[in-house]
């Protein structure tokens, strides 16, 4: 057989093309001299993320209170997301209710962990954790985002490709590994959004799921289900809310991240054959988590919700399933579907989400059918954000 018939050399030499096309295509779009930031917003923008009239804005400005804006063509105002953040200290200090304009964490509050799962591919489910976390650290909450799928999407949209940015590690592995684990905050990264870190991921993650059963079987005592919750306590009075997305399979690594939450958000694409995928899904998460439970995993939870994604309005089967659903599960099934649009997938093309991209590379009617929707399901997840601490 000659070597280019074997399969392992073919798809290993597709792998090194693709890999070098693909960092080409990142050099592209950010030349390695050039740190990648997060674009600037408008008056309009800034006034809708703290609840205030433009006007009032302007009005601050012109009494030279809070950050200088930059004033481009027109007088028009742009803040950085850093002075949206200097923005909202300020204005909390005079607000009647105090957290009016710094929503995150009070004195007894617990931290948020919420993973979002599913065991199908193409669920949405990153685009889903990525716009979450960011919308978070939009509104003034301190977010960790967390890659736990090898396949790690969730780091390329925030600029890292894992086989040139991650060769010497830097995973949530290397903190939960079973010898020589690192600090939590050995593998914790800023990222170009303010009030938003990242740990990334690559195929690293995968080791997890080869060393529990080597543990496991030499009966070491180190509970496999326990370790991402004991690396998240290490950081936890630095964040409001952590955001996991989780593999698109029940691994130990996906087991030990439902251990760690106190949320859930499940993805669903609203066609048959994705219901059924989900039905087999949460028959084989309901044994396995008995089994955790058992042995004394917390599987205690604020809430769990399932998320119609890639929903489109027209369609009739979409909304006979989306029907279903909401019959069965009623309030779990969140309000607010997000819509599938040409718009998320054209930002996904240079690795961006609807938050970061200029909205006059669209059609305006187009990103803000998005935008709307996004901002929905988001707006609807911090509701539960804030019950779960007690706050209307």
């Amino acid at each position: 057989m000659k070597r280019e018939d074997r399969i392992d050399h073919l798809v290993g030499e597709h792998a090194a093309r693709l890999s070098e096309r693909l960092q080409a295509h990142r050099a592209q779009l950010f030349p390695p001299n050039a740190q990648r930031e997060l674009r600037k917003f408008t008056s309009g923008e800034v006034a809708d993320l703290l609840g205030v009239k433009d006007a009032y804005l302007r009005k601050l400005h012109l009494d030279g209170r809070g950050p200088e804006p930059e004033i481009r063509a027109g007088g028009r105002r742009y803040y950085s997301l850093s002075e949206v953040m200097d923005l909202r200290v300020m204005l909390d200090k005079g607000a009647k209710t105090p957290g009016t304009y710094l929503p995150g964490r009070r004195a007894g509050d617990h931290v948020q962990v919420i993973t979002v799962i599913n065991f199908k591919g193409g669920s949405g489910k990153t685009t889903t954790a990525a716009h979450l976390a960011q919308k978070l650290a939009l509104d003034g909450y301190r977010v960790l985002g967390i890659d736990l799928d090898p396949q790690a999407s969730f780091s390329a949209l925030h600029g890292f490709q894992p086989e040139f940015d991650l060769i010497d590690g830097g995973t949530l592995y290397d903190a939960i590994r079973y010898e020589d684990p690192l600090p939590l905050r050995a593998v914790i990264r800023k990222t170009y959004i303010h009030g938003l870190d990242i740990i990334p991921g690559n195929l690293d993650l995968m080791e997890f799921e080869h060393d529990t059963p080597r543990a496991l079987a030499a009966r070491s005592g180190q509970m496999f289900f326990t370790r991402v919750g004991e690396k998240l306590a290490e950081v936890e009075s630095e964040y409001d809310v952590v955001v996991i997305d989780c593999p698109p399979q029940l691994g130990f690594l996906t087991m030990s991240a439902l251990s760690a939450a106190t949320a859930v958000l499940v993805t669903v694409h609203p066609q048959m054959l994705d219901v059924m995928s989900m039905c087999q899904f949460l028959l084989m998460t309901s044994n396995l988590l008995g089994v955790v439970a058992d042995a004394g995993g917390n599987m205690q939870y604020d809430w769990l919700r399932y998320l119609v994604t890639r929903y489109e309005p027209g369609d009739g089967p979409q909304n006979q399933m989306v029907s279903f659903m909401r019959s069965l599960f009623g309030d779990h099934v969140l309000n607010h579907p997000a819509l599938k649009s040409t718009a998320i997938s054209d930002a996904g093309i240079t690795k961006q989400t609807l938050y970061e991209v200029e909205k006059s590379q669209f059609t305006r009617v187009t990103y803000e059918r998005a935008l709307e929707s996004l901002n929905a399901v988001n707006s609807e997840i911090e509701a539960l954000i804030q019950s779960a601490w007690g706050r209307e």
